[in-house]
């Protein structure tokens, strides 16, 4: 069961936000019955990349045999 704060990983890209299978986000919201969840995805400086609602099926928990991969997305604003 996933939880606030905790971090996932996308599993499908998601075209309007530049975001792609395999970028880490921390969850920020849950919505009722764990229909789908607000996910928060941070540049490596700390700053927000992108804010993406996602489905359950779109994400998977970080596991310990994870590592980070940094690219560039275009940030809009």
């Amino acid at each position: 069961m996933l939880a606030e704060h905790d971090r996932v990983v996308l599993t499908d890209d998601i075209a309007e936000t530049d975001l792609k299978a395999g970028d880490v986000g921390t969850i920020v919201h849950i919505y009722p019955n764990a229909a789908a969840f607000e996910v928060e995805f941070l540049a490596l400086d700390g700053n927000t990349a992108a804010l993406a609602t996602v489905s359950p099926s779109q994400v998977r928990p970080v596991a310990h045999t994870d590592i980070t991969h940094a690219r560039e997305i275009r940030i809009s604003g």
